[in-house]
């Protein structure tokens, strides 16, 4: 499904639209719909495809918990290629990049294909990630913090008893978690992209000093522990995770995140990070700094018009 009318005021991030005062405000998502029994979207296997970027924070999300579940079998990905462009994101058939690969449903040529394919009326920004559902050739949600509660428990029934116990989002620790979220989501997953796109030095400014703030709660939280919340690994984790470890990498040069960094500043969270990304296979192998800084170099020329991807930081990781 393609369209002729010109849609690049939704895939070209060149034409996005800060507010009048400078500062940078993301759109919601528009596909809500859950996968439970009973409802138009049954869990089942092979059923449901999951479209992302591995240089996406959002869309990382989601593959670091398919992975800690066990459902790499239940449901398969398709990576798009880092280099966003005019016409959003790209598959690897129209931009063949390292790790990218073919629509293997329909060969669409971008992302947004999928979504005229879902809505042909649809006016909102083509993000990933994207779960499709090939039964009714649909988007069944592209929120991430709601994939990912689905991903925990819909599934459960059809996956190993050891996968099917790990809970990401357990009921005694729902307050706590909702809490921690609420808080990190705007202050810090969000909050890089407020000091990125700012187009006025007050709007920056603003930004920038309540995610370093942020930052600095997170580092006291974390003060002899090796979880946000309880004493065990939970969605909060997982959705700070892929904020932090794009952290020195990208963000405190691209977006000028640089009162501190992750390595040299805050050592609570640098040890957090790196217990997750050595001890735990699923936010490793989920990980691939090449597609993260291409992705963010090359995709926003409005702040790199040269599109050269810096060399370090080296390593991008520190060991543990």
């Amino acid at each position: 499904m393609t369209t002729t009318r010109d849609v690049t005021a939704q895939s070209d991030i060149t034409k996005m639209k800060t507010e009048p005062d400078g500062s940078f405000k993301r759109a919601p998502t528009s596909f809500r719909n859950s996968i439970e029994k009973g409802g138009r979207f049954e869990p089942e296997p092979d059923r449901y495809h999951l479209y992302v970027s591995l240089a996406c924070p959002w869309a990382t999300r989601t593959l670091i918990v398919r992975k800690l579940k066990g459902l790499e079998d239940i449901i398969p990905v398709t990576v798009v290629s880092p280099r966003m462009g005019t016409q959003g994101w790209p598959f690897a058939n129209v931009d063949p990049f390292p790790g990218a690969g073919v629509d293997p449903l329909y060969k669409s040529e971008h992302v947004k294909d999928l979504y005229f394919k879902a809505d042909p009326n649809y006016g909102g920004r083509f993000t990933v990630p994207v779960l499709w559902d090939k039964k009714n050739h649909t988007i069944v949600n592209n929120e991430s913090s709601e994939i990912i509660r689905m991903f925990n428990t819909a599934f459960n029934d059809m996956i190993p008893a050891e996968k099917a116990r790990v809970d990401l989002y357990p009921e005694e620790l729902r307050a706590q978690i909702d809490e921690v979220n609420d808080w990190i989501y705007p202050s810090i997953n969000n909050g890089v992209y407020p000091s990125g796109f700012a187009t006025t030095q007050e709007a920056y400014e603003k930004a920038v000093i309540e995610l370093f703030e942020a930052l600095d709660k997170v580092e006291k939280i974390l003060a002899g522990k090796d979880y946000l919340v309880g004493d065990k690994l939970t969605e909060a984790d997982v959705r700070l995770f892929v904020t932090i470890i794009r952290f020195d990498p990208v963000y405190v040069g691209h977006f000028k995140c640089n009162i501190r960094t992750i390595r040299d500043g805050y050592p609570t969270i640098h040890t957090w990070l790196r217990k997750l990304y050595w001890k735990n296979e699923a936010f490793k192998s989920e990980t691939d700094f090449n597609h993260i800084k291409t992705h963010y170099y090359w995709s926003h020329p409005s702040i790199n018009p040269t599109r050269v991807v810096p060399v370090g930081p080296i390593p991008d990781i520190n060991p543990l």
